[in-house]
This record gives C-alpha cells, sequence and structure tokens, in this order.
C-alpha cells in the first residue's frame, strides 16, 4: 500500500526561530517555512519536518545523522560557528569531543530544543 509513497520525518522543538538558525544559518541546510513549520531540505530528496509545540521535551534518541567526507576539517568549522561538542562520561573522545573507537568517528551536539544530534560519521 505504501511501497512508493516518498515518506518523510519530523520532530518538534519549542522554539521556531532558533531552530531555522541553527539548521540553516550554523549547518547551512537548505531551509523553508510554510505554516509555522521549517522542511529541511536534505540530500538526497529526503526532507524532514519541524514542527513546533509548546510542551516539547528534548529527544533521548537521535534526530539526523550527517555522514561527513571529512570529519576534522567539519568538526574544526563547526566548532568555529560555534558549535560546542558533546562530553559523555565513559566514552573516549580527542580532544575536540570526537568518538574515534571501532565503527564510525562520532561527534554529538545538542540542537537548540535540547535533541540529541549526531553530526559527523566516519568519512
Amino acid at each position: 500500500m505504501f511501497e512508493n509513497s516518498k515518506a518523510f520525518s519530523g520532530f518538534s522543538v519549542d522554539d521556531i526561530p532558533k531552530a531555522r538558525q541553527f539548521y540553516g544559518e550554523t549547518l547551512g541546510l537548505r531551509v523553508t517555512e510554510e505554516h509555522g513549520l521549517l522542511t529541511l531540505h536534505l540530500a538526497g530528496d529526503r526532507d524532514t519536518v519541524i514542527y513546533p509545540k509548546d510542551n516539547h521535551e528534548p529527544a533521548t534518541y537521535t534526530t539526523l545523522n550527517f555522514p561527513v567526507e571529512d570529519v576534522d576539517k567539519t568538526v574544526d568549522e563547526l566548532i568555529a560557528r560555534g558549535v560546542r561538542f558533546e562530553r559523555y562520561e565513559g566514552v573516549e573522545q580527542d580532544e575536540k569531543g570526537v568518538y574515534r573507537g571501532q565503527g564510525p568517528h562520532i561527534g554529538c551536539v545538542k540542537a537548540p530544543a535540547g535533541d540529541n544530534l549526531p553530526l559527523v560519521l566516519q568519512d
């Protein structure tokens, strides 16, 4: 029934203008706004909707993952833009906050609404 439907995902935030600034300006994504909703236009025709929710609670799971070509370059650019990578107790991370153990290299930030957002995956 839905095998040909172009499904999309979405998540809530508590402040649409902050989300628009973060995803559009800080991360450099193409963002549009219509009827109070944001749409992130992601590569591969994978739009994601962000909607306002007064009683928003930060997700305890990751909302978006971004594979990149060059982990170090991406991390340095984000730090220069004021992004702070999260530190987790018991997880070995380098001086920038990137996990470089077995598997993908991951750096995680908190989006303005408090959601976990892994921005960097192994190049």
